[in-house]
């Protein structure tokens, strides 16, 4: 039977190595992998830190929303790269992502410049303009690990792809 919006989210399990001051195994979507602050910020430099998680959230999503739209269009995208930097606009206090897309393929200008619309609504693009709301509480030790389906994210890429009257 296929998830629905009332399946437990899967959760993505964070748990420190101790192995240095900030490094931290990341457990999401059956892979595991680590996480880490730069050698010049205290830590061992031994993987992402958290906003280049981030961006690569938000790079990850945006190609994907456009292969699922180029395909469902049987577009000739033969391939999708994207790269997102992360900065502090000191200015505004906000964050400011910058998104680089490069599509290859042959597509014409049209498509081209709709694929560019079909990335701003990728959603994680969309969670990052509106915001998003963080509870926080306080469990018994160990977390046990939610059950439930990681689909929801691809009915949003599906809903981001689905044209608009």
């Amino acid at each position: 039977m296929p998830p629905s919006s009332m399946d437990p989210p899967q959760a993505v399990r964070i748990t420190e190595t101790r192995a240095g001051r900030y490094q931290v195994r990341v457990q999401a979507g059956g892979a595991s992998f680590l996480a880490d602050e730069p050698m010049a910020l205290g830590g061992l430099g031994s993987g992402p830190n958290p906003y280049d998680l981030l961006g690569a959230a938000l790079g990850s999503c945006t190609a994907m929303t456009l292969r699922l739209y180029a395909d469902r269009k049987g577009w000739p995208l033969s391939r999708v790269e994207v790269a997102v930097s992360h900065r502090r606009d000191a200015k505004a206090g906000r964050d400011v992502f910058e998104r680089d897309v490069s599509l290859e393929g042959g597509l014409d200008d049209a498509q081209a410049a709709r694929l560019m619309e079909i990335a701003d609504r990728c959603p994680v693009h969309q969670t990052l303009q509106q915001g998003a709301e963080v509870r926080t509480r306080l469990v018994p030790v160990p977390i046990h690990e939610a059950q439930g389906a990681a689909g929801q994210h691809m009915r949003d890429m599906d809903t981001a792809c689905a044209e608009r009257g």
